[in-house]
């Protein structure tokens, strides 16, 4: 995996990521795809919006199907028939989400599942031997993912014990190279809560350790803006200038504009997608509820500037029909509007940051969304 900067406005950068399955153009959104299927999209839809890489979740796969199944039957890439790159994630924050079904210990944690109450136990090799099953083309390292609040105590102990296990993973990664299923990539995920000294610390034991790119996690976790944002001005230009920087489950679109502002590359968020199926959908005027009246007799397309198919051929007097009538159909057209929406965004940010305009990119769009950003 190579990482190659094409132009640059101020810390703001954007270029290309080189994977064997093909090149994600970077500042890259990458729709969340959890249990090996984005929502409402079949993956012949996904490349026709021009999604260059998807997420999936180790934890879920791990549960649901199982692993070994999705090995069996040829990996992850065969078995939901999607050739282009898959990023998975370890697990860590899903089990951080299941505070009461879950044990933390010092080689991993220990929990029940969701589905049936089972017990379970996901550590540093197990998540990666998980991820090399599932053959994905970039895997993160297994970590905890600190809540919020959280004393410093507690954010220095999480830390060690990411650190620890990220250890574990690369060295699990390199001992078993020869067994994993196109498994390429390794990232590292700094931690660390709201405590700059703390993160700083992580990245820097991190890069010790050694990985081909490096994520931030423990954001939006339930923290203030300010705070987020200070975690992600203060970080970026401290991660390696040579390799991605991925801000983890950061979706909000001013949010990601102050990221790539600060210089990071990847994305991957669920708000297009459950915005779309909660009637949401997100337009070059703005964001707007298809529900309201208004729109009971309106025979404009969603977004005259956007040409996904949802646009193209439907007025949003039949779109308010489809989710008034809880039609499947609803979910779907808002669905491949929201991610070409946002996929439009990102490339028309990468243009921007080549044509040396970003600033007033990120002006207009928050002015539009509504964000002093």
């Amino acid at each position: 995996m190579k990482l190659i900067i094409s132009g640059s406005e101020a810390k703001a950068r954007t270029g290309s990521l080189e994977t064997s399955r093909g090149t994600i153009h970077t500042p890259a959104f990458m729709p969340v795809g959890t249990q090996g299927t984005v929502k409402a999209m079949s993956p012949r839809e996904l490349q026709e919006i021009e999604a260059e890489i998807i997420l999936c979740n180790t934890y879920h796969l791990y549960l649901r199907p199982g692993s070994e199944i999705i090995h069996r039957l040829g990996g992850l890439h065969e078995f939901i028939h999607w050739d282009r790159p898959i990023l998975t994630d370890s697990g860590g924050f899903q089990v951080f989400s299941l505070s009461s079904l879950r044990k933390i210990r010092e080689d991993g944690v220990e929990f029940r599942s969701h589905i049936d109450g089972s017990l379970h136990f996901l550590g540093p090799q197990k998540a990666m031997e998980v991820q090399g099953m599932l053959g994905s083309d970039i895997a993160m390292a297994f970590d905890e993912c600190t809540p919020y609040p959280a004393e410093h105590e507690y954010a220095a102990r999480s830390l060690e014990l990411t650190t620890k296990w990220a250890r574990q993973c690369k060295e699990y990664l390199e001992a078993q190279e020869d067994k994993t299923r196109g498994l390429t990539s390794l990232f590292g995920i700094v931690q660390g809560g709201m405590y700059k000294e703390l993160r700083k610390r992580s990245l820097e034991e991190l890069a010790e350790i050694g990985f081909d790119g490096y994520a931030v996690g423990g954001l939006s976790v339930g923290e203030p803006k300010e705070e987020m944002y200070g975690i992600i001005e203060y970080l970026a230009p401290l991660l390696p200038a040579d390799m991605p920087r991925y801000l983890m489950g950061i979706g909000d679109l001013g949010d990601m504009l102050v990221a790539v502002e600060n210089g990071f590359d990847m994305f991957d968020c669920v708000m297009p997608t459950r915005n779309a199926r909660n009637g949401t959908l997100f337009t070059s005027a703005g964001r707007i509820s298809i529900k309201r009246t208004e729109f009971k007799d309106d025979a404009a397309p969603l977004d005259q500037d956007c040409d996904c198919y949802t646009c193209r051929n439907f007025s949003r007097a039949y779109l308010r029909h489809l989710f008034m009538a809880k039609e499947i159909l609803a979910m779907r057209l808002n669905t491949i509007h929201n991610l070409r929406f946002y996929l439009n965004f990102f490339r028309k940010m990468r243009e921007a940051i080549a044509a040396k305009t970003f600033g007033q990119f990120k002006a207009h769009w928050g002015g539009i969304f509504g964000q002093d950003i």
